[in-house]
């Protein structure tokens, strides 16, 4: 069978063929008779060898200014490539991944940031064509060790952080959790009760648009221990 590839970053409706061959089928995409279909409306996302369809329903559009989790994804000769929970991929050149000077002739990239390493970043700036530029240069941006990840809605993000902080606080405070929210939807979670911290998160995405959504997760975290 001869390989069809549909251009990266081509909006796809259900149903759409987005390729055909030797390919395996990601997220938000079925494999049919040889051929790779969306299940839904979204961004094609076409790999070497792996084809993803990023939804646009409350998917993370990246803009200026926010600070997001993102999984280093790929490493070029002088940047890294970070996926966004997003159409599309952060650009982080060697000058903006770290404070300290690196040396091309003595570091190698994957010694700072490696394929897989979580990272909270800034979105520094966003171009026409939405090529993402990312910085670690603030002092809160730093690499995330360990723990675990919830994802959540985008729109979400601001109910999971609550009115001055309050909802994570509590979380927080009721699990003794360090909690690192993503303005992507991407929520890191270490140490202490992580599962129930876990489920706090998932019980703000699943519930945000009620009322009396504080007195759910209270719930919630009195159950611990």
């Amino acid at each position: 069978m001869s390989e069809k590839l549909l251009e990266d970053k081509k909006k796809v409706l259900p149903g759409d063929v987005v390729a055909e061959g030797d390919y395996l089928a990601g997220r938000g995409t079925y494999k049919e008779k040889g051929k790779i279909k969306s299940r839904v409306v979204g961004i094609a996302r076409t790999g070497k060898s792996r084809i993803e369809v990023i939804p646009l329903r409350g998917g993370y559009i990246p803009q200026e200014g926010d600070k997001i989790i993102g999984r280093i994804s790929g490493i070029g000769p002088s940047h890294w490539w970070v996926e966004l929970n997003s159409p599309y991929d952060g650009y982080l050149s060697i000058s903006e991944g770290s404070n300290e000077f690196i040396d091309l002739d003595s570091t190698d990239l994957s010694d700072v940031h490696n394929i897989g390493d979580l990272i909270y970043t800034e979105v520094i700036k966003v171009t026409k064509g939405k090529d993402v530029k990312l910085s670690m240069q603030d002092r809160i941006c730093k690499k995330l060790a360990g723990g675990r990840i919830a994802r959540i809605s985008p729109s979400r993000v601001p109910r999971l952080i609550g009115k001055g902080g309050s909802m994570v606080e509590m979380i927080k405070n009721g699990t003794d959790s360090r909690i690192t929210i993503g303005q992507n939807g991407i929520v890191w979670i270490s140490g202490g009760d992580e599962d129930l911290a876990y489920k706090a998160v998932e019980t703000v995405d699943k519930n945000g648009h009620e009322k009396g959504l504080t007195e759910k997760v209270k719930k919630i975290l009195e159950k611990r221990g």
